[in-house]
């Protein structure tokens, strides 16, 4: 029997469409419904690497989590990963099907409805409920002719529709009147109820404009969800902490990550960013760096384009400064890649040509057009140096690049299970770099570097760390918990249930 639907869409980028459908999937998990998220093209720099080694949106994967399955490409068949300012690379079915810009692509997304269609179908034969997420505004009538993510993927899966809108951003009436208007008739009578997300305040004061947002657009207002502030992954670059940029005062540690114009997987440090008296801010400039107990240069899209606007913008000189003075330094993914002599992409993955590294690990790196993707189990090898006491602790994470790192002198600083060194660290023991995402989520791991980070400054006393899992998990009960408070579920049931689906 195919799966019954319902569908969440936004007035704009940020409205709140993730958590909204993340709470929902969690609800329909709770009340013993087979429950799977689905999203048929994401535009995001943060992805997930599924079990069989496939990439997909990091929000589905979120999504699956709180549903209680395993996240699965199905539930993303079209991954958009912006590499440049016009361009992205697509990924489809969890591989990359070819870089493209926006106009190539608009030209031929049409032609993967097919790929589409057959993920849905597949997930909806196997579930009792899908959770649809749209994309952005599903009123850019500019678009929609093309449109295969908000009332596209609506008349594919056949699906009834719930309207998010951001109150905290102001102009919500407007925003929701304004998206209802500029549908489509077919369009405006798939959508069955309307969600005031992000409130703050007196909600009596709020309650005769939903009465007129209502009599305006014959659609009822399920209810008013408060802000709330979840520790929840984020997946694009509007994500709140990305904009945290002071140490704040109360923090005995000070860690820095370089925010590059292309940053990805920057869920790489949602551990750090839970741990109490610690600040986890984000640089942009030389004016922003200060002098952290920690520097991280993060995993990046486009590692040749971030390297140079590092090096045009200050922060090299000025990192290579902190590293004289003895700075902590950690490089993931393409951060990783920098510290090495060099970068060459002869075969123009990403801009062509040979570009000076940072030359503060001692190997060369060459990019490939084959992409590595895979779930990782490994552990820190043993190594001297300021993070000595890390030396065979586990991890765990995945890998995901487009390029092999030719080492001369640098010391191996972590293996894969199969003993493959994805890592390395310089002789003095202060500059490390790993392909390994995530290398911060394993508790053991990061409560032993914040110990470690702590001595350096002579302080020693016990440290929290999140185990995430854990912590996510209690998240999602969370978020179902006020989405039950605050939603009327009784009619979102009804909606989903008593819609005529087509056969």
């Amino acid at each position: 029997m195919r799966a019954k639907s319902i569908m969440i869409v936004g007035t704009m980028s940020s409205a709140g469409k993730s958590v909204i459908a993340a709470g929902l999937c969690r609800i329909f998990q709770q009340d013993g419904l087979q429950t799977a998220p689905f999203k048929s093209q994401n535009m995001a720099l943060n992805s997930y690497i599924t079990k069989n080694n496939l990439e997909m949106g990091r929000a589905q994967a979120m999504q699956a989590e709180a549903a209680g399955v395993e996240p699965d490409v199905r539930m993303n068949p079209i991954l958009l990963k912006p590499n440049s300012e016009s361009g992205s690379q697509v990924i489809v079915n969890g591989e990359v099907y070819g870089n493209m810009h926006a106009k190539e692509y608009y030209q031929q997304k049409q032609k993967l409805i097919p790929v589409i269609r057959q993920a849905y179908e597949s997930l909806a034969a196997e579930k009792d409920i899908i959770v649809l997420e749209g994309a952005g505004s599903p009123a850019e009538i500019n678009l929609r002719d093309v449109d295969i993510v908000n009332f596209g993927m609506a008349e594919i899966s056949d699906s009834p529709v719930i309207l998010v809108g951001d109150i905290d951003r102001g102009g919500v009436f407007a925003a929701v009147y304004g998206t209802i208007a500029l549908l489509r008739p077919e369009e405006r009578r798939r959508i069955k109820g309307i969600i005031i997300n992000k409130f703050r305040g007196d909600i009596s004061i709020l309650e005769s404009g939903l009465t007129m947002l209502e009599e305006l657009t014959s659609v009822p207002v399920l209810g008013v969800v408060p802000y709330l502030s979840l520790h929840l992954e984020e997946e694009d670059s509007l994500a709140a902490q990305l904009h945290q940029y002071r140490c704040s005062p109360e923090s005995n540690l000070d860690i820095a990550i370089i925010c590059f114009p292309h940053i990805s997987n920057f869920t790489d440090f949602a551990a750090l960013d839970g741990i109490d008296a610690i600040s986890v801010r984000y640089v942009t400039s030389v004016q922003m760096l200060g002098e952290p107990d920690l520097l991280i240069l993060p995993g990046t899209k486009n590692t040749l384009s971030d390297l140079r606007w590092l090096r045009q913008s200050g922060l090299e000189a000025a990192i290579q400064k902190l590293h004289q003075k003895d700075c902590l330094l950690f490089g993931i993914c393409g951060g990783f890649q920098m510290l090495g002599n060099s970068i060459s992409d002869p075969d123009h993955v990403e801009d062509g040509g040979v570009l000076r590294g940072m030359e503060l690990l001692d190997m060369e790196t060459t990019f490939q057009t084959k992409k590595y993707r895979q779930q990782i189990q490994g552990s820190i090898c043993a190594i001297s140096g300021v993070l000595q006491s890390l030396s065979g602790c586990t991890v765990s994470g995945y890998e995901i690049h487009m390029g092999t790192t030719t080492v001369h002198s640098a010391i191996p600083f972590t293996k894969r299970e199969d003993g493959v060194y994805n890592g390395y660290c310089n002789p003095d023991g202060n500059v490390y770099g790993t392909y390994l995402h995530g290398i911060f989520d394993t508790t053991e791991t990061t409560a032993c570097l914040i110990q470690q980070l702590l001595y350096r400054k002579g302080l020693n006393y016990p440290v929290a760390v999140l185990d995430l899992q854990q912590e996510k998990e209690q998240q999602y009960n969370i978020l179902a918990d006020t989405l039950r408070q605050h939603l009327d579920m009784e009619q979102i049931y009804r909606i989903v249930n008593k819609w005529e689906y087509h056969a």
